[in-house]
C-alpha cells in the first residue's frame, strides 16, 4: 500500500523529479530502463530512488497510479457536466492527449499485480462506464455501445498515427473524431457481434 503520510517539501520535490525522469526513461527504453539512469536523469542518487520506491516495480506502479488518478479525476469532473456527449468526447480527448505525450500503456501490464493499481484501474473502468452510460441515456451515443467498447477504442487514435513516422503531432484528433462519429446513433447499423466482457 502507498503511504498516506504527507511528504516534506524536498522529499515531495524529489519524488516528482523521479517520476518525471522515470516516465521519460521508460518511454525511451521500455522496462529495461535502469534505476541508475533514472536517478542520473532526475539529478539524485540511487539511494534517493530506493527511499521513495524500494523496487523498480514500485516505481512503475507509482507512474501508473499517477496516470489513472489524473484520468479518474477528469472523469469525475466530467460526470457533472451538463452535456453527457460532450463530456465523453472531452474525456476521450484527454486520454488520447496523455497517450500522445507519452504512451505508457505497457506499464499497466507490468503493474497489474499491484493492489493500488488494481483499485484505481477498477475505478477507471467504473468512470468510463458511467460516462458512457450518461451519453447513451442522453442519446449522444448508440444504445448498443458499452464502456468496454469505449475503453478498447481509446488507444486507437494514437495507434493509427504511430504507424506514420512523419505524421503531424495532432493527427490523432482526426481519428478520434472518426471514432466518436462511429459511436453516434445517427445512421447506426446493428453490430455483428455482442460486446466483449469487461
Amino acid at each position: 500500500m502507498t503511504s498516506t503520510r504527507p511528504l516534506r517539501a524536498d522529499a515531495a520535490r524529489n519524488r516528482e523529479l523521479l517520476l518525471a525522469a522515470a516516465t521519460d526513461e521508460f518511454a525511451e527504453h521500455g522496462l529495461d530502463a535502469s534505476v541508475a539512469d533514472i536517478a542520473r536523469r532526475a539529478g539524485v542518487g540511487k539511494g534517493t530512488v530506493f527511499r521513495h520506491f524500494p523496487t523498480k516495480d514500485d516505481l512503475v506502479a507509482a507512474i501508473v497510479l499517477d496516470r489513472f488518478d489524473a484520468l479518474n479525476a477528469a472523469g469525475e469532473r466530467l460526470l457533472l457536466a451538463e452535456d453527457p456527449g460532450a463530456a465523453l468526447l472531452e474525456f476521450l480527448t484527454i486520454a488520447a492527449r496523455y497517450r500522445q505525450q507519452r504512451d505508457l500503456s505497457f506499464l499497466v501490464g507490468a503493474a497489474q499485480h499491484n493492489a493500488d493499481v488494481d483499485r484505481v484501474h477498477r475505478k477507471f473502468l467504473e468512470t468510463v462506464n458511467a460516462l458512457v452510460g450518461r451519453a447513451r441515456d442522453g442519446g449522444a451515443v448508440r444504445t448498443d455501445i458499452t464502456g468496454t467498447d469505449v475503453v478498447l477504442l481509446m488507444c486507437a487514435p494514437n495507434y493509427v498515427t504511430s504507424s506514420l513516422p512523419d505524421a503531424p503531432p495532432d493527427l490523432w484528433q482526426r481519428y478520434l473524431a472518426l471514432i466518436f462519429d462511429g459511436l453516434r446513433p445517427e445512421g447506426a447499423h446493428p453490430l455483428p457481434q455482442p460486446p466483449p466482457r469487461e
